[in-house]
């Protein structure tokens, strides 16, 4: 198999593109700093296509390997033709090499394999030439000890000419065709579980062409199947199938050639089915599984993008009724600089000894922002705010509380704060999230942050292994101050593992902090070509040279320092000031090495060195009418913000402690095919309640004929 060239067919990317890629993967380099450095090499491709590339690799790598197990156990066992090994070399699927492998598979114990041992396999061929002969009279001579009858010695042979039919390679092919094209999924309730699985009563009895079966719809059915409420089903119609197989197996019509078509129905019902149902399902589910990862990866990124407020004083609040609100004052790096705990809310009430301390901490640590918890109490502690004379450059925030809980109770939150328990580290984590939501979030497991669609159902390791790429990429898309960054932060960077991170920390805590780059040389086990793929994508804010705190990468600073000089200013100038920018003609600097793309991204960078490519925080005021479900009417019109995104629509915070649910097709006037394409993560928009459901805890909104905001 030509790999590049079957790579470049799957992905519709050039073959020396794709050959490109390759040679840079094998010389160690990331998918970052390919996508940003190495354009000239690749042809300008971005980080998905160079993703697209690393995954056929991996298909085909995965396929060879199981091609040359096959090849090994057929030689050892003395089987290898020459037709077979030239059919399982020309194999493009591991479905394909399995069909073509199953006959050879070595089996557990069948009725196949049973009368083989009773010697029935000469009587399934003459059997199967279906000739004129009387079947009974050909099976008389097999009668014999084990064999006790003439009607056992031809169920015996039907059993072979059954599996013979059943690992059939062609036949498989045409009848997968059939599933995949034909195939109802059917879901049908357990009849004794009907009142444990009412949330289920949708699927109760439920169908619809396989083909067509939407993600979400087809993994709820499919969690009601696994928790044992409903049964489910994916075949196409049985007597089409059999007429299939009858043209393909029978030659005629005689006495021999009825007991074919009895073997040929019990090889279709006992064996196939069950087996491509089985593949059907498999196949469905992983379209699904990718479809869930897909959105849920895109939620991530948004996510993981959100607008940071910046380097201000925080004040963090993780709200509560009973055990009262925790309170955190964070500096502007993010360190804890205090903590207590006021009772504002129902049992205690102790709102004007709340307020007081508020007040006080605010003027104490010259807090710049508050970031409030939008989990329990979060509306009421929000509205204890606004009763209170805050200074005007004072904002509140209500920030998402998905996974504060998880980092509280961490390993790395027991070491970043072991003097501190549960609550203060949650308070610190939201507190943080405004500060800068990237940040912090990476010291959280990505699938654990809430955003996404039955992501508890999915394989845990290619969840973890795709978000894990999404984390690497915005990380590397944004940059790190190597001098303030967590090790969690550092070991998404581009290059860099855990261990050379925590060498980074370790170096940064023993020495102060980064004056240069090259610096980092001198860190033990960080070499030069870890240095080449990280570089870029690390910032120094206080550097002596300029271009450390931007992206433009170490190799080409002297390309940027003869700029400066062709240009006759100081090279600090060249990257302040945008008139001499501007006269730059980077046509003069194109060489066989670098091309105007790299050029372009250069002087791009020097317009706004070490820019943050994320937006500011913004504010959103709920209706302060409205606090609770009961609080809704339909037609109301309130602002809200999107907290997930889903295949089927989008939920969206009112503020009443229960999100609603703008199906896809209330999110907009047009049609929409992919929520994705109309919204966004922690979009401020509007929304009209369009139903209440209390008793189910559902609500419904619309986004039709509303103007969207933010």
């Amino acid at each position: 198999m030509d790999i590049i060239e079957s790579i470049a067919r799957t992905t519709a990317i050039q073959k020396q593109q794709v050959k490109a890629v390759l040679d840079l993967f094998d010389e160690g380099c990331t998918i970052p700093f390919i996508a940003r450095y190495r354009k000239e090499r690749t042809g300008m491709l971005d980080e998905e296509q160079i993703l697209a590339i690393r995954e056929e690799k991996s298909r085909i790598d995965k396929l060879e390997e199981r091609r040359a197990s096959v090849l090994g156990s057929l030689n050892e066992r003395n089987l290898l033709t020459s037709a077979l090994d030239q059919a399982i070399r020309g194999a493009q699927t591991i479905t394909d090499l399995e069909d073509i492998y199953l006959p050879f598979r070595p089996k557990k114990k069948t009725r196949a394999s049973m009368a083989r041992e009773l010697g029935l396999e000469p009587l399934a061929k003459m059997l199967m030439a279906q000739g004129p002969q009387d079947p009974h009279r050909l099976a008389t001579p097999f009668v014999a000890n084990n064999v006790g009858s003439v009607e056992a010695a031809l169920q015996g042979a039907k059993d072979i000419i059954a599996e013979w039919v059943a690992d059939n390679p062609d036949l498989r092919k045409s009848l997968r065709s059939r599933f995949e094209k034909f195939a109802e999924f059917h879901s049908k309730l357990v009849k004794t579980k009907e009142e444990e699985a009412q949330k289920y009563r949708d699927y109760f009895d439920y169908r619809e062409p396989a083909s067509r079966v939407p993600s979400h719809r087809f993994m709820a059915v499919m969690r009601g199947h696994r928790e044992g409420f409903l049964r489910v089903s994916a075949e196409p119609d049985e007597e089409r199938s059999l007429q299939l197989i009858e043209r393909m197996f029978l030659k005629n019509q005689g006495d021999c050639a009825l007991e074919v078509k009895q073997a040929l129905r019990d090889a279709y019902k006992r064996l196939i089915v069950p087996s491509l149902e089985n593949e059907l399902l498999q196949s469905l589910e992983e379209k699904a599984a990718n479809g869930a990862v897909r959105i849920f990866a895109a939620n991530l990124r948004q996510l993981l993008m959100a607008a940071p407020l910046g380097e201000k004083r925080v004040l963090g609040i993780d709200p509560g009724f009973r055990t009262g609100c925790k309170l955190v004052c964070l500096d502007a790096h993010g360190k804890l600089l205090h903590n207590e705990t006021i009772f504002p809310h129902p049992p205690q009430n102790q709102d004007k000894q709340a307020m007081s301390k508020l007040s006080q901490l605010i003027e104490t640590y010259k807090i710049e922002a508050v970031a409030i918890g939008n989990g329990t109490a979060g509306r009421e502690t929000e509205t204890l705010l606004t009763r209170m004379r805050l200074p005007a450059q004072v904002k509140v925030f209500v920030v998402s509380e998905s996974g504060a809980s998880i980092y509280s109770a961490s390993k790395t939150a027991r070491e970043e704060f072991p003097q501190f328990d549960v609550t203060v580290r949650g308070a610190v984590s939201i507190g943080r999230r405004l500060q800068d939501p990237l940040a912090e979030l990476v010291k959280i497991e990505p699938s654990a942050v809430g955003v996404g669609q039955y992501q508890h159902d999915l394989d845990a390791s290619l969840l973890n292994d795709q978000l894990a790429d999404v984390v690497r990429s915005c990380v590397n898309q944004v940059g790190v101050n190597v001098n303030t960054a967590s090790v969690h932060l550092l070991a998404y960077v581009s290059g860099l593992s855990q261990a050379t991170a925590a060498k980074i920390i370790e170096q940064r805590n023993q020495n102060g902090a980064f004056g240069s780059r090259s610096e980092l040389l001198a860190i033990p086990r960080l070499g030069k070509k870890t240095f080449e793929q990280c570089a870029g994508f690390l910032r120094i804010p206080e550097a002596k040279h300029p271009l450390d705190n931007s992206a433009v990468h170490p190799e080409r600073y002297s390309l940027v320092e003869k700029m400066a000089k062709d240009a006759g200013v100081p090279l600090n100038e060249l990257v302040s000031r945008k008139d001499i920018k501007a006269l730059i003609d980077l046509n003069r600097y194109v060489s066989d090495e670098i091309g105007l793309p790299t050029l372009t991204d250069i002087l791009t960078e020097l317009e706004k060195p070490g820019r943050d490519p994320r937006k500011n925080a913004a504010v959103l005021e709920f209706d302060p009418n409205i606090r609770k479900p009961e609080d809704l009417i339909p037609g109301m019109i309130l602002p809200g913000i999107v907290t997930n995104i889903t295949a089927f629509g989008a939920f969206v915070d009112v503020g009443v402690k229960q999100d609603g649910l703008v199906h896809i097709s209330q999110l907009s006037d047009q049609f929409v095919s992919d929520p994705l394409l109309v919204v966004k993560l922690h979009q401020h928009v509007k929304v009209r309640v369009v139903e209440v459901d209390l008793p189910r805890k559902r609500i419904s909104l619309s986004m039709k004929n509303l103007e969207k905001q933010g």
